[in-house]
């Protein structure tokens, strides 16, 4: 049973990793450099959009499931006695916390509920103003983010790697 559960944990750690890993690669490469590509005011009342639509429960859930379930999987393998696979999915845990959740929390979600209290600019200089002072960090500190996913899981598949090998 510990066995199937290791394995549930397991799998939904590394989808879940990958899935936010994704989705911030995606608007890093994608999403924002084609919102920098429209008028500041369109970019501004699209990011709105995309910042309320964002709150959904799937992506709630994923964006703050991974590192718990990391932490339930290492739990699980190693009672399982795969201590380096748990080691490794600890680490991913602390990892995803500190470069995809601190950064969120600490920036681009307080940076998006500024741009969501912002009246779009009817002058054109004040909304580029606006959307330059906000894209530009944000994408930033949205790139640590994915990166930070990444290495967790990277972290992750070494100890699913090492967890087969055992």
């Amino acid at each position: 049973m510990r066995s199937a559960l290791a394995g549930v944990s397991v799998t939904l750690s590394l989808i879940m990793a990958a899935g936010m890993a994704g989705t911030f690669f995606g608007f890093s490469t994608g999403v924002m450099p084609g919102l920098n590509a429209a008028r500041p005011a369109s970019a501004i009342d699209a990011m709105q959009g995309i910042n309320q639509k964002i709150q959904n429960p799937v992506f709630v859930a994923m964006f703050l499931l991974v590192p718990l379930l990391a932490v339930v999987a290492g739990v699980l393998l190693l009672t399982l006695d795969h201590r380096s696979a748990a080691i490794l999915f600890f680490v991913a845990a602390a990892v995803y916390f500190v470069g995809a959740l601190v950064p969120s929390f600490a920036v681009n979600i307080p940076m998006n509920n500024d741009l969501d209290a912002v009246t779009i600019p009817g002058d054109a200089s004040e909304a580029a103003r606006v959307w330059s002072d906000y894209s530009g960090r944000w994408t930033a500190w949205n790139t640590v983010r994915a990166v930070f996913s990444w290495a967790s899981l990277l972290a992750m598949s070494v100890g699913v790697y090492l967890w087969g090998r055992d």
